[in-house]
């Protein structure tokens, strides 16, 4: 038997789980507090493990259900696949794949079926670029990103459309550029503008030009990468387009930065396509430097004021310095297109006249009353806004424009006469010297002279280039050189003494000089020009138009018609008597010393019955001494023209054979064609034969010589 409190002890004890589960062997009492430092390794140790054999099941929880006893919670357990399974199946799939593919193989599309899918492939990228230009057209504030869409496109990536759709894309985004860009330059925003609230157009108006100035950026630069990377012979690592196939895509790019060069001067980033255009002017390539330099030619007949003439000159001329003149001659022939007129002319400080200025307030106060004060005010107002509103650009900037562009070009030429005088660039300079002579500064007169003499002395020059020397000379003595005392006599010796370098033989494209050169020399320094040089001159003309071409024949009888109206007693040689002793020797080189008195225009009398109708209207007006009135009279039309404008009116360059009749057969032709060069044969026959008897034979028995032919 247990007492009472033995038994109450043993039941407390027996309430307790701590009893069943501790372990007996340590020596703690049951209720000793845990340590508060006990060791967490240990801790760990002593957690009771669990193998995971079985995974464990999610449950999904899913709309309760009511009834009477209340609602009823339904679950449902998610399945669960184990990873070795889902990569068991991945095997088994991905064999059998190969097993398919190896028992049957995919199918090789024919020729046809490539094309029919490239053709289908294109006309989708196709109506895209077409749909996303239309939605930039139409509203371009709201589509501006749209803009960048259509940019990515020019990075292409399928080889079979990529070449086509980046020329489509390029051409497409140059349209748009022209189309949507504005009348201004974008500047950017400072500091100030941004931090700025204003209001939502104006906000919105800001990020579209934003947007358009960045996209344009990016268009440009896509652009010069294309011409760089085909310049350089650069694949990209794609190699999605191949490198024959990359020139035809430069030449899209070139033409796209040509017309955005003419159609976009006032915008942004103008000057950066000057200097990659300006470089392609001296391209190998005869397309390219064509396209560039028409670009260019366009440029400056469009631009009125100069300032982007201006650009381009300075471009070209550092091109032409940096590459030590050895350049094309097409680049510096560009120089003849500039629309200088007028420059900049030292003046003495007594002509030159103040800009008007507005008065300053104390001299308003000073000079006038209070109500003249009121008016003066509103005047000056009103004077302001009206220069503003005519938004014209003042002629004195025009001329400043035009006066550095000319000097840009005359140190060009002058450089090239001074270091490199055979070079091929020599004929451009000559041609331009002589259209730009007039505006040359007197202190460069004699030493150009000289120059040029050098020039025509060292008989190193063709005969073009010779006649550019001539005209370039005498140009500098019509204009500002009147007031020099220099005698041009060689200029008039060399000219007179190749005149017979032109025959029928050859073209005659040097005639529209020959022509330019006679009217500087005799007709606007008529007052210069004596009796007997203007005889010989006249007499040499007449015979020159015997052996040349139609055309030819045409200018030189309409120039010698002005001459026998400027000097009236030039009308001896119409008449076979002798004015004096000696007799005419037209193989002599010095107009001043052949006695062209003596002699007669006998060559008008066979012009009379030349094959051209207007060859003998001409000869039979000078016969009749070139009368201004009366039947032998010309009509306006050929009297109020010079030899140069009838010379290119009636040019035979380009003319083809067409028979008279309508309808001829294939065999006619050939009999018409044939009779025609057998024509064209003997006539050059002819003319030799008269050019041998001319150097030999007096004029009497010359013309008894012509009247013995047949030329029937």
């Amino acid at each position: 038997m247990m007492d009472e409190d033995d038994l109450k002890l043993m039941e407390d004890l027996a309430q307790k789980a701590s009893f069943l589960t501790r372990d007996i062997s340590s020596s703690e009492p049951v209720h000793a507090k845990k340590r508060k430092q006990e060791n967490v390794i240990d801790r760990y140790e002593k957690m009771p493990r669990r193998m995971q054999t079985e995974p464990e099941k999610e449950i999904i929880h899913l709309l309760p259900i009511k009834d009477k006893s209340g609602i009823i919670p339904q679950t449902m357990e998610k399945p669960v696949v184990s990873v070795a399974q889902n990569e068991e199946e991945k095997d088994t799939n991905e064999t059998e794949v190969v097993e398919v593919s190896r028992r049957e193989p995919q199918p090789v599309l024919t020729t046809e079926e490539l094309l029919i899918q490239r053709r289908m492939k294109l006309q989708e990228k196709k109506i895209h670029i077409a749909a996303l230009a239309a939605a930039i057209l139409s509203d371009p504030e709201n589509n501006i990103k749209k803009l960048k869409e259509l940019r990515a496109m020019l990075m292409e990536q399928d080889p079979n459309v990529a070449v086509i759709i980046r020329k489509l894309v390029m051409v497409s985004l140059m349209e748009i550029f022209k189309d949507i860009t504005p009348s201004y330059k974008i500047r950017p925003l400072t500091e100030a503008e941004k931090h700025t609230k204003v209001k939502k157009e104006t906000q919105k108006l800001r990020e579209f030009e934003e947007g358009l100035v960045s996209q344009y950026k990016f268009y440009l630069e896509n652009l010069e990468q294309t011409v760089k990377d085909w310049k350089q012979r650069k694949l990209k690592k794609s190699n999605v387009i191949s490198l024959k196939a990359y020139k035809g895509l430069a030449e899209i790019a070139i033409k796209c930065l040509c017309e955005l060069l003419v159609a976009l001067p006032h915008f942004n980033f103008h000057n950066n396509i000057i200097v990659l255009i300006v470089p392609l002017m001296n391209d190998t390539s005869k397309l390219i430097s064509e396209m560039c330099c028409e670009a260019v030619r366009k440029l400056f007949k469009q631009d009125k004021l100069g300032s982007v003439s201006l650009g381009v000159v300075k471009v070209i001329s550092s091109l032409v310095k940096s590459r030590n003149y050895d350049v094309r001659p097409e680049v510096l022939k560009i120089f003849l297109h500039l629309r200088i007129k007028e420059v900049e002319v030292k003046k003495d400080t007594e002509d030159i006249t103040a800009n008007k200025k507005f008065m300053s307030y104390k001299e308003k106060r000073k000079n006038l009353s209070r109500m003249q004060r009121k008016w003066k005010k509103a005047e000056e107002k009103l004077e302001r806004e009206l220069l503003e509103a005519e938004a014209s650009e003042s002629k004195e900037k025009k001329l400043k424009l035009h006066t550095e562009m000319l000097n840009i070009v005359f140190l060009t030429y002058f450089r090239i006469l001074k270091k490199v005088q055979k070079s091929p660039l020599l004929p451009a300079v000559l041609e331009g010297l002589a259209k730009f002579a007039h505006l040359i500064n007197v202190d460069f007169f004699d030493d150009l002279l000289v120059v040029l003499h050098s020039l025509i002395a060292s008989r190193d020059l063709s005969y073009r280039e010779s006649l550019h020397c001539v005209l370039t000379a005498f140009h500098i003595l019509s204009g500002q050189g009147d007031v020099l005392n220099i005698d041009p006599s060689k200029f008039y010796t060399h000219l007179y003494r190749t005149l017979f370098r032109l025959h029928a033989g050859a073209t005659n494209d040097d005639m529209v000089i020959v022509l330019q050169c006679l009217d500087v020399m005799l007709t606007k320094r008529r007052k210069q020009v004596s009796q007997q040089r203007a005889l010989a001159f006249i007499k040499r003309l007449s015979t020159l138009a015997l052996h040349v071409l139609p055309n030819s024949s045409v200018g030189i009888l309409a120039t010698n018609r002005i001459l026998m109206q400027m000097f009236p007693k030039t009308d001896l040689l119409l008449d076979n008597e002798a004015q004096g002793s000696g007799l005419y020797l037209p193989e002599l080189d010095e107009p001043e010393c052949c006695n062209a008195q003596n002699t007669a225009l006998w060559e008008l009398h066979e012009l009379r019955r030349h094959y051209h109708p207007t060859v003998q209207k001409f000869a039979d007006h000078l016969i009749a001494g070139a009368p201004t009135e009366g039947s032998e009279a010309l009509k306006p039309d050929l009297s109020r023209r010079s030899g140069a404008e009838l010379f290119e009116t009636y040019n035979m360059k380009g003319m083809t054979f067409n028979p008279p009749v309508a309808s001829v057969t294939p065999r006619k032709k050939d009999k018409f064609l044939q009779a025609d060069s057998f024509l064209n044969e003997d006539l050059k026959e002819l003319i030799q034969t008269h050019l041998k008897e001319a150097a030999v034979h007096r004029p009497l028995d010359f013309a008894k010589h012509l009247k013995e032919s047949s030329l029937s």
